[in-house]
């Protein structure tokens, strides 16, 4: 599809969703480790990359921004009030850095093979939105916030290669993702 498509945020609604969902289950489970090196929103945070990367290639970088933004204020307002401030607004910031990242890697990349774009955008959209989220969440605190980034960011690369399954499977189906009509 055009990389210039720009559909009313109405028809957005399912990547909105999706977002949102996304964010929020993250944010709560970010607060429970497995071990001392990985918490359990390490598993549910990359499904975010996908929803950009799909709402990319569906209708272009500027609907995967809205879906971005919009996904952003909905669910870090959602976030607050079932995590605790911090952790809220570390994961907004650096949600919405990584997001924007990885739209402009993806854009840069999407004329490549069908997984460079999403796989390369995510690896290192996930390195600057994991420094950011842990710096801020649990600096100072007595979490060992190093070791649990070391181990969310290993997960968050692996999840990216595991999310390239159903990106493929989204590919032809895209219209079911944003319908235009």
């Amino acid at each position: 599809m055009k990389n210039s498509l720009n559909p009313p945020l109405l028809l957005l609604w399912r990547p909105i969703l999706a977002m949102m969902i996304v964010i929020v289950s993250s944010n709560y489970l970010v607060q429970f480790p497995i071990n001392d090196w990985l918490t359990w929103g390490a598993f549910t945070f990359p499904v975010a990359f996908l929803v950009t990367d799909l709402t990319n290639r569906a209708v272009g970088a500027s609907s995967a921004r809205r879906v971005a933004w919009t996904g952003f204020a909905i669910a870090v307002v959602v976030s607050l009030a079932l995590a605790p401030w911090r952790i809220a607004v570390a994961s907004g910031m650096a949600f919405i850095v990584g997001q924007l990242l990885d739209i402009v890697a993806f854009n840069k990349l999407r004329a490549m093979s069908w997984w460079k774009a999403p796989l390369i955008g995510s690896v290192f959209a996930s390195i600057v939105d994991t420094g950011i989220f842990f710096f801020l969440a649990f600096y100072g605190s007595d979490m060992n916030w190093l070791t649990l980034a070391a181990g969310d960011l290993s997960v968050k690369w692996l999840m990216a290669a595991v999310l390239l399954a159903p990106y493929r499977v989204m590919l032809p189906r895209l219209q079911l993702w944003v319908p235009l009509h």
